[in-house]
């Protein structure tokens, strides 16, 4: 009769068969080939936006220092000007004092006066100006410490507003230098993902705050227009069908109103690309991505963030291209700047 007990060498092979195989990657993809750089390039866009407010804040505060600065100057000559007529005063008073035979004894002086009261009343005048005398070099030594306190407090100040700066600079060049290896990384991963024509997931992003009481948008904030809503160009085959925003890779593209995700795709002369179909029957396009954040049939809300810029397809540089149609399809485009505009978003 066959024995029900196992081997316990064969259930520890078992075991080790079934973590190496728990262990794979379930898609297929290397396990080692690192974290999308994708929310990293976001997350940084944001820390680099605000040091750079950071460090404008500081320039402006170093200008008005500056400017507080040179009248502060202007008014600490006023003083040295004020003690330096204080030491000529006090140099004439004991001249004076000198030649009045202040240096004699007071009962030398009675013995030799042909009126003891004159002298009496001279010698009170001379009491009055030696207390004249003490009260000015108190004044004097008084105005000099202000001086030397107030000028080692303006120097301690700029000081300090100076190495803030400094160190506001180097913080937001720290940031920036590794915005820009992320930013490198992530359109190294998109222009592979589309020369292999297959699209990358859908990386989630850390959402900002969305707008509120504000129903449109603009696709990013901070942009430079560039090729507008029907320029010609050797790159197009008939007329640019949109409006670019230059951008860098990386910067965060949100949806312009509310509606629902109909087309994530890529390939093509416009490359990574969302469409999204809004409530009034338009449809927003976003093209030249280097990343999406949202799915096909997702819902979104102004503002929010679907995709990171990038410069994939036909493409000279990074930049957004934003189109608003009356079809999902390309070849319904309308000029998208006044029709933002009309909602309320000039660009």
């Amino acid at each position: 009769m066959r024995s029900s007990r196992r081997h316990p060498l064969l259930v520890l092979v078992l075991l080790c068969a079934l973590a190496v195989l728990a262990a794979r990657p379930a898609d297929g993809t290397d396990a080692g080939s690192g974290a999308d750089p994708g929310p990293e390039v976001a997350r940084l866009y944001e820390d680099a936006a605000k040091a750079t407010q950071r460090y404008e804040k500081g320039r402006r505060a170093a200008e008005a220092q500056r400017s507080k600065a040179l009248a502060y100057e202007k008014r600490l000559d006023e003083q040295r000007q004020k003690i330096d007529a204080m030491h000529a005063d006090l140099g004439r008073i004991a001249r004076a004092q000198y030649r009045g035979g202040g240096g004699l004894p007071l009962t030398a002086r009675m013995f030799l006066a042909d009126d003891p009261d004159e002298l009496m009343r001279g010698q009170r005048a001379f009491t009055r100006a030696d207390l004249a005398v003490d009260k000015a070099i108190g004044k004097s030594l008084r105005a000099e410490a202000r001086l030397a306190a107030d000028e080692a407090k303006a120097q301690a100040a700029w000081q300090a507003l100076e190495q803030r700066n400094a160190d506001l600079a180097a913080l937001k060049a720290g940031i920036e230098g590794k915005l820009e290896a992320a930013r490198a990384r992530l359109e190294g991963r998109a222009d592979a993902s589309v020369a292999a024509g297959s699209c990358p997931g859908a990386v989630r992003l850390d959402q900002r705050d969305l707008p509120v009481g504000r129903p449109w948008v603009a696709p990013v904030e901070a942009y430079e227009l560039s090729a507008s809503f029907g320029s010609g160009g050797s790159r197009w085959a008939h007329r640019h069908t949109g409006q670019d925003f230059a951008v860098p890779v990386g910067t965060p593209v949100g949806s312009v109103g509310t509606g629902r995700v109909v087309q994530v795709a890529c390939g093509g002369a416009f490359g990574i690309q969302v469409v999204v179909q809004h409530a009034s029957g338009y449809y927003t396009q976003y093209a030249h991505l280097a990343s999406v954040a949202v799915d096909q049939g997702d819902r979104v809300r102004p503002g929010q963030w679907i995709g990171q810029s990038g410069s994939t397809g036909n493409s000279t540089g990074p930049h957004l291209h934003f189109e608003v149609r009356v079809t999902p399809e390309m070849g319904s485009a309308l000029d998208p700047v006044p029709w933002l505009s009309q909602r309320g978003v000039p660009l």
